[in-house]
């Protein structure tokens, strides 16, 4: 009976939560200025945040490293913990901030006019005519659940308060000392507007609380996930809500017959070693059967890449094509068959042979997991671009939200997309794929404008020719916010 009772004590608890973030979306809706001057009002929140994080900085680090040690200890995974540190590579904690400078100054995504249609003309001078727009608008209430990195909280709080959404946020045990800290600054500088609820973000701590949350259809509108595969595939599986997102980071770069040595080296290098532990860190090289000669690449890839502390799982025909010498390095390991279907995150990566652009092509297709993929082939100038077909085959082929040419797969990011920071990578097709940023924190509602006089749809039944007729006319308007 005591676990019945804490159970309910739980989904009570999660269902509080849930519905002072919907009263503080449709608040804040009511409450904040449309146009220019609601978007100054979310922007001068941010820069505070921005502020009050700049001031934390010790306490921050303080904490984050309580979270860091603390998964040491307990035998993390590398790039677990790596994901986790805040502080250690070099530019992320700078880069966080930079990046809520940036989501401020990003053009208002709300309220902008997609479509516009005079769906029928006035018939008279009183003017009643009927105008049709599509306005961007808000989601509505986010449960955004993440691993590990703290930074998630402040990225995706940006891109919400900055697209008018509420968020619940719930990041990993790993990093609640950080998450603490981190989340203590938001609503603080919630709690200093005048306008917006400081209930607009919220975070929860267990397991139970997101549980409940993924039946709360009632208050909540859409679950991101941004974490491993089991726990994306889990949310998947549990939730009644729409899930925005992705379960692997399985990038594939495939080395064309015709790729030019440095260029293709030295991307392949940074795709491979920048962050192996990001979802973006390319997992598979397959190589041109041209390339497994004594002058092809395969033998210059290797050589790059053990150079960088990589470990290389080989096929067959790449591992007989490498010499003695090479082989016999310890990074050396015959491929498995389940090493072309594996995201390591780390300093691993599998690499095969293919006969041609169309097997590459499908390999991909079949054991990627749509997130970001990349030719290497013959460069061209952009000064002076020309047309390359197989290039231009694998961008059309390639079933994938970012496909690349001639450019590391680490380029696969909301920040380096001119974003300002992203809620996570979506590999779905429907509503946002890729980097998931401003654009993909809304939606649209259709508003129909009547002016004076009849707005009857029974008029457009009647023959044109009657008294109430009508027809519609579908002409081309301006596209602006309604004239309310």
């Amino acid at each position: 009976m005591a676990n019945i009772n804490a159970s309910s004590s739980t989904s009570s608890q999660a269902e509080q939560i849930a519905q002072r973030a919907k009263k503080a979306f449709n608040v804040a809706s009511r409450n904040v200025a449309s146009g220019a001057k609601g978007d100054e009002t979310r922007k001068a929140v941010l820069f505070r945040l921005k502020s009050l994080l700049e001031e934390a900085h010790t306490e921050v680090q303080k904490a984050n490293a309580l979270d860091v040690e603390k998964a040491k200890q307990a035998g993390l995974s590398p790039s677990l913990v790596s994901r986790l540190d805040l502080f250690s590579k070099p530019g992320k904690w700078q880069g966080m901030l930079d990046g809520i400078s940036q989501v401020a100054n990003l053009p208002n995504p709300l309220e902008q006019c997609t479509y516009a249609k005079r769906l029928a003309k006035p018939q008279s001078s009183e003017g009643e005519a009927l105008d049709l727009y599509r306005i961007t608008c808000p989601i509505g209430v986010l449960l955004c659940i993440f691993e590990a990195r703290p930074e998630v909280i402040i990225n995706i709080a940006c891109l919400s308060i900055k697209s008018g959404n509420a968020a619940i946020l719930k990041g990993g045990k790993e990093s609640h000392q950080s998450a603490a800290v981190l989340s203590k600054i938001l609503r603080r500088a919630l709690e200093e507007s005048q306008e917006l609820p400081s209930d607009l973000i919220q975070t929860v701590e267990t397991r139970e609380d997101v549980n409940s949350l993924l039946r709360l259809d009632e208050y909540i509108d859409l679950i991101i996930p941004r974490g491993s595969n089991e726990l994306v595939r889990n949310i998947q599986r549990s939730a009644s809500i729409p899930v925005m997102g992705h379960a692997d980071g399985l990038c594939s770069a495939y080395v064309h017959s015709d790729a030019e040595a440095r260029s293709t080296i030295a991307n392949l290098i940074d795709a491979k070693i920048d962050y192996p532990a990001a979802c973006n860190a390319v997992e598979t090289i397959l190589v041109h059967k041209s390339h497994l000669t004594s002058q092809g690449l395969l033998t210059t890839v290797a050589r790059a890449l053990l150079e960088a502390n990589v470990t290389i799982h080989l096929d067959e025909d790449c591992y007989k094509a490498l010499d003695d010498n090479i082989r016999s390095s310890g990074n050396v390991k015959q491929a498995q068959t389940s090493d072309f279907d594996t995201e390591f995150l780390s300093l691993d990566v599998a690499i095969k042979s293919v006969d041609s652009l169309d097997d590459a092509i499908a390999h991909i297709n079949e054991h990627g997991s749509h997130h970001t993929d990349v030719i290497f082939t013959a460069p061209t100038s952009s000064n002076n671009p020309s047309h390359n077909e197989a290039a231009a085959t694998f961008v059309r082929s390639i079933d994938s939200a970012n496909v690349y040419v001639n450019a590391s797969t680490r380029f696969a990011d909301g920040f380096r997309y001119g974003f300002g920071t992203e809620v996570g990578i979506s590999t779905g097709k429907m509503h946002a794929r890729g980097p998931v940023g401003l654009e993909g924190l809304v939606t649209y509602k259709y508003v129909l404008q009547g002016y004076a006089g009849r707005q009857v749809c029974a008029d457009f039944s009647a023959a044109p020719d009657s008294a109430q007729g009508r027809s519609f006319a579908h002409e081309e308007i301006k596209k602006q916010y309604p004239p309310l």
